[in-house]
Parts: C-alpha cells; sequence; structure tokens
C-alpha cells in the first residue's frame, strides 16, 4: 500500500497566505493522522515542500523516527505566470477536466504519477487536494481535475493490482470549503 495523505487545516487560506502553517485544529489532526498510520507499518514518508504538508507529517516522522524526503513531485499545482487571481483560477480548473486545463497541467500530473508508481510499498505521501485528486484520477483513468473533496489529514489508500497502481480506497471527504 501507498497512503495519500491530504494536509491538516491550514492557519490561512489562499488568498491571504502563500504557503500557511497548520491551525491548531491542523496539528490535532496531524497528531490523529499520525497515531492512525502508525498500524500500517509505514517505511517511508513523502512530503511536498509546502508547510503545512511539513507540519502534518512530522508526528508521523517522530512517531516513527523516519526523516521524511520533502519532494516537489508531489506537491500544490502551480500557477500558471499570467494569472493574477489564483483563487479564481483554481475555482474553474477544479470544476473542468485535466484536458480543458492544457498540456502542462497533463503532463504535472502524469510527473506526478510516475513519481508516486515508483514508490515502495509502505510509503506515506503528504500531499494536497488538488494533487490527490490529480493522482486518483489518473490511476482510474478519470479526466475530472476534483474526482473526490478529501477532508484534512484523510488518508487515501493506492495498491497494486496485477502490475498496476491503483485505488483501493478514498480517503474520508468532508464538507471543508478547499477555496
Amino acid at each position: 500500500m501507498i497512503y495519500l495523505i491530504r494536509h491538516g487545516e491550514a492557519a490561512a487560506g489562499w488568498g491571504d497566505h502563500p504557503d500557511p502553517g497548520l491551525s491548531a485544529l491542523g496539528a490535532k489532526q496531524a497528531e490523529a493522522v499520525a497515531a492512525q498510520l502508525n498500524a500500517f507499518t509505514i517505511m517511508n514518508i513523502i512530503s511536498s515542500p509546502m508547510q503545512r504538508c511539513r507540519e502534518t507529517s512530522a508526528p508521523l516522522s517522530e512517531l516513527l523516527s523516519l526523516t521524511p524526503a520533502i519532494s516537489p513531485q508531489v506537491s500544490e499545482i502551480g500557477t500558471p505566470p499570467d494569472i493574477e487571481d489564483r483563487v479564481t483560477w483554481l475555482r474553474g480548473l477544479m470544476a473542468g477536466t485535466w484536458t480543458e486545463a492544457g498540456a502542462p497541467f497533463v503532463d504535472w500530473r502524469a510527473r506526478m504519477g510516475a513519481f508516486v508508481d515508483a514508490l515502495p510499498a509502505r510509503t506515506a505521501v503528504f500531499s494536497h487536494f488538488v494533487a490527490i485528486n490529480a493522482l486518483c484520477g489518473l490511476l482510474e483513468q478519470d479526466d475530472r481535475v476534483t474526482v473526490f473533496r478529501p477532508g484534512h489529514c484523510s488518508v487515501t489508500r493506492l495498491e497494486r493490482r496485477n502490475g498496476r497502481l491503483r485505488v483501493a480506497e478514498y480517503g474520508s471527504e468532508a464538507a471543508t470549503r478547499v477555496l
């Protein structure tokens, strides 16, 4: 199994801070998901370089005495340079498909998929709403940008079936506001 974990609740929204850490609730969520993941014999931890993911991975890292590998391959989707309003752009992107988003984003999704596909079993990957959706959609051959709405610190399980990485179980969904 490979486990995709959405970061805990951030201390600030996209319009307020480009790279917020966790809120007090987010820190509690990170502690709770660490306890949950402890039962899965995690051997590797990968984290997005974004602060909220690094902070979410910290309790598991401490619990297991593992140092997370920080990887931009599982980071948040980048904003095109000509976009001034990221929130509005992201809302539109999330309502559409990867095909509509265009080649740079289709390529981003494919590179992330190849990176995660090469990870060994029992790896925990701390990432983001759009990135987790991109991976799940790619693995399930679903072109929608938003396949499901993972809640903060939800755990999505991936497994290999017949040599192919697939979604075994989607993480818990929440009515959390993404934007």
